[in-house]
C-alpha cells in the first residue's frame, strides 16, 4: 500500500474509531514512517551521548533500525536487507507451501503479524501500534509474493484492467509490450528482478485496481502457470475492516487515548474513500477533503492533514540536514534536547523490538532465517 492508505486512511480510521487527534497522528505517522525509515546506521557525536547506543567499529552508533530501503539500488540486494526490512515489514511469511521460498510467500493475516499484534495490544505504545498496523495491511496487498529475490515472484502476463495513470517507466513497458509480446517478456525479466512484487509494478498498491497475472504453481517451479485475477478493492476493504476492529480493541485496553467528543456513526464513507479511483496525489487530496467534511479534522490541523517524512528526524537531531540524512549511513549525529522523548527514538526502539520478535516468532513456526 502507499501513503494514501498507510497515513491518511489510517488517520481517518483512528479518528472515526474515537482516538484523539494527537494519538491518531502518532499512529498514522508511525505507520507511514515504516516506508520512509531508510537510515540503517548513525554514528553519534562522541560528546553528545544522551541515550543507550551500540558500538559499531568501536564508535557509538544507532544501528539496524531501517524498516525499508531503495529497492532498485543494487546494494540493497543482500540477504540481511531482505530479511530485516523487506520480509519483516512488507512481505510477512504465511508459512504455506512445500519448500522454503513458498513458505516465505506473504499471506494476509499471517500468524506472525497476528502474534505481534496480540503483544502490542497489551502495551501502551502508539508507535508500535502504528508499525504493526502498517505490516498488517501490507499482508493483504502483498499476498502471493515474498520478500526475497525468488522464483516465487517471477510472474508473467501481468496486466491492469482499469489503471488511472501510468508513470514514465510503466508507459515504456507498455510500448515494448505492444511492439512484441515475446521480446517484452525477455526484456522485462532482464530489467525487473523477481524481488517482492517488482514484476507486478505498483499494481498491488493501487486500491481501486483490478489486475491479473500468471504464476508458477508447481512445487518445483516446472513452468506450470495459472492465472489469478485480483480485485484490490476487496483486498483493501477487508484489510481496513480488520484495522477498524483492532483499533477499537486497542481503545478498550487503553481508554486514555479516546476523544469522548467523537461520535462517528458509519465507517462506510471511509470505505468508499479507501478505494477512490485516481492517481496517488488525487487519492491523498480526496482523503484530506473527507477528513474535513466528516469533521474528523479541522482546516487548522495542518500538521495532521499533511504528512512530512522527516518531521520526526527534525525533532530528534540538532544537526538535521535533509541531504545528509537521506543517506543510508549518517555521520556525526548530534541529538536534540529531550532526545529520549522524541518520536524518532520511540520508532527506533520499536523497530529493534519488532525485528527481534519477528525472528523469534519465525523460529516458533519452524521458519529459520539466520542473520
Amino acid at each position: 500500500m502507499k501513503r494514501d492508505a498507510h497515513y491518511y486512511a489510517l488517520l481517518a480510521f483512528c479518528r472515526a474509531c474515537g482516538y484523539s487527534k494527537e494519538s491518531a497522528h502518532v499512529i498514522a505517522d508511525a505507520s507511514q514512517f515504516v516506508d520512509d525509515a531508510k537510515i540503517n546506521l548513525m554514528f553519534l557525536d562522541t560528546n553528545d551521548l544522551k541515550a543507550p547506543y551500540e558500538f559499531v567499529n568501536n564508535r557509538p552508533a544507532f544501528f539496524n533500525m531501517a524498516t525499508c530501503h531503495s529497492y532498485f539500488q543494487i546494494e540493497t540486494f543482500n540477504y540481511e536487507a531482505m530479511v530485516n526490512n523487506t520480509i519483516a515489514f512488507h512481505f510477512v511469511p504465511g508459512f504455506k507451501g512445500e519448500n522454503f521460498t513458498k513458505r516465505l510467500r506473504c499471506m494476509e493475516e499471517s500468524p506472525i503479524i497476528m502474534d505481534l499484534i496480540k503483544e502490542v495490544m497489551l502495551e501502551d505504545d502508539l508507535i508500535k501500534l502504528g508499525m504493526v498496523l502498517h505490516v498488517y495491511v501490507d499482508t493483504f496487498s502483498h499476498q502471493g509474493f515474498n520478500g526475497m529475490v525468488s522464483k516465487v515472484n517471477a510472474i508473467k502476463n501481468c496486466e491492469a484492467y482499469n489503471i488511472k495513470s501510468l508513470g514514465l517507466f510503466d508507459k515504456t513497458l507498455k510500448i515494448l509490450k505492444q511492439l512484441s509480446q515475446n521480446n517484452y517478456e525477455i526484456y522485462f525479466d532482464k530489467i525487473m528482478p523477481a524481488y517482492g512484487h517488482a514484476q507486478a509494478l505498483d499494481y498491488p498498491d493501487l486500491p481501486y485496481l483490478e489486475w491479473a497475472y500468471e504464476y508458477d504453481y508447481s512445487d518445483e517451479f516446472n513452468g506450470l502457470y495459472k492465472k489469478i485475477v485480483i480485485d484490490n478493492k476487496d483486498r483493501y476493504q477487508r484489510a481496513f475492516r480488520g484495522v477498524e476492529k483492532l483499533l477499537k480493541n486497542y481503545l478498550l485496553y487503553h481508554p486514555h487515548y479516546r476523544d469522548s467528543a467523537i461520535q462517528f456513526d458509519s465507517i462506510e464513507p471511509l470505505m468508499k474513500s479507501l478505494i477512490y479511483e485516481g492517481h496517488d496525489a488525487l487519492r491523498i487530496k480526496n482523503w484530506q477533503n473527507l477528513l474535513i467534511e466528516q469533521r474528523l479534522l479541522d482546516r487548522k490541523d495542518k500538521d495532521l492533514l499533511t504528512y512530512e517524512d522527516d518531521r520526526w528526524l527534525k525533532d530528534a537531531f540538532a544537526n538535521y540536514d535533509r541531504k545528509v540524512f537521506e543517506n543510508r549511513v549518517v555521520e556525526n549525529v548530534r541529538l536534540a534536547d529531550n532526545f529520549e522523548c522524541s518520536k524518532w527514538y520511540g520508532f527506533y526502539t520499536a523497530a529493534k523490538w519488532y525485528k527481534k520478535r519477528f525472528l523469534e516468532i519465525c523460529n516458533k513456526y519452524q521458519l529459520f532465517l539466520p542473520i
